[in-house]
């Protein structure tokens, strides 16, 4: 792997491979959906399964496995971005996961699996060092696309990925959630 881009003073970065890494981004995950999706996830839905712990054991088995990579940015010990990437996802996925995802016909490419920087740490630049991070990494590993999925709805993140050199390909894929909830998820592409 390339050596971490540098940062500016006061920010750090860790690959994600300890229990303490992994509740961090599970938290920021889980503050992220909860910010983002409310109005588009049914209420019920996010009281019950986004907890703060709820990805701890998937960022676990990722780590074990190798099979998607975590990196966690902080400023002065205070986790304030995450981000999750590796090959695309072909499949059916995995049973513990919240969404699944079928990239069939993207093998080969990579992917960013999810970005979640902290509501109020927003508008700092965090979210784009992690992308530009997680490309170089995924360059390295040999992938010569990347792609990653967002919700229709979300303009700020659309908008976001745009300024990043990622397009929409014209594909999605429908998200249900319970009761009666479907979340269009759109996929943006890039070239690396």
């Amino acid at each position: 792997m390339p050596a971490p881009s540098p940062l500016p003073d006061g920010l750090s970065l860790a690959d994600a491979r300890k229990d303490e890494h992994f509740a961090a981004m599970s938290l920021l995950h889980a503050l992220g959906w909860r910010d983002t999706y409310r109005g588009f996830v049914p209420d019920e839905y996010m009281a019950r399964e986004i907890t703060d712990d709820r990805w701890v054991s998937c960022f676990r088995e990722d780590s074990r496995t190798g099979r998607y990579r975590g990196l966690l940015l902080y400023r002065e010990n205070v986790p304030v971005s995450c981000i999750n990437y590796g090959p695309a996802r072909i499949g059916a996925g995995r049973a513990d996961t919240i969404c699944t995802f079928d990239s069939r016909g993207y093998e080969g490419w990579g992917e960013i699996v999810s970005l979640y920087t902290r509501p109020g740490e927003r508008g700092k630049g965090y979210g784009g060092l992690l992308l530009e991070e997680a490309i170089l990494r995924l360059r390295a590993a040999g992938h010569k696309n990347a792609f990653v999925f967002v919700l229709r709805e979300n303009e700020k993140a659309r908008s976001f990925y745009s300024a990043h050199g990622f397009t929409w390909d014209g594909s999605h894929t429908d998200i249900p959630f319970p009761p009666n909830t479907v979340c269009v998820d759109l996929r943006y592409v890039k070239t690396l």
